[in-house]
């Protein structure tokens, strides 16, 4: 993980500007850390909303071309109407796809800020403990970051759906 101190610190304010002792502005940087992880959190919440919206369409096409038997009449549909249907549902599968690396790429960067952050404070729990403690996200029987597998899911359906219309439009 690169960091983001070159950019993240004004260089025009020192812990002099706030006092003498500089506790106010540890106090400060305790704050904006406190602020970046609540947002962090904040990220991680609407990308899970995000999930779960694109799950459950997902989920009802599916259990809609199933409760129908013959995938709703695509079988004896004219064939430029299903293509045009198994482009639309991939698009929304690319757009799903495209959202959660949207997110990934967001959170690696706030991450990069908090561990920034970090440095101006006593413990770098975050930043370094608990990653190195995940083995970097290089050890997959240690950890497999999530965001890996939310990237398979959309290109799972996507995949079904192809195969799946393929299966009922050339038996």
């Amino acid at each position: 993980m690169t960091g983001a101190g070159d950019d993240l610190w004004n260089a025009a304010i020192t812990p002099s500007a706030y006092d003498a002792e500089g506790q106010h502005y540890r106090a400060a940087v305790l704050e904006q850390y406190k602020l970046c992880v609540e947002l962090s959190d904040r990220v991680s919440a609407r990308r899970n909303t995000a999930n779960t919206f694109f799950l459950t369409v997902n989920s009802g096409l599916v259990a809609a071309f199933a409760a129908s038997g013959d995938g709703g009449g695509l079988s004896t549909a004219p064939r430029w109407a299903v293509a045009a249907g198994l482009l639309v549902v991939l698009a929304q599968c690319a757009a799903w796809w495209i959202t959660v690396r949207s997110y990934r790429q967001l959170n690696s960067a706030k991450y990069r800020v908090i561990a920034s952050l970090e440095e101006r404070l006593p413990a770098m729990a975050l930043s370094r403990a608990e990653w190195r403690a995940l083995g970097e996200g290089r050890d997959w029987q240690l950890y497999v970051p999530l965001s890996v597998v939310e990237m398979w899911v959309p290109l799972i359906f996507g995949s079904a759906y192809v195969l799946g219309f393929g299966a009922l439009m050339w038996p």
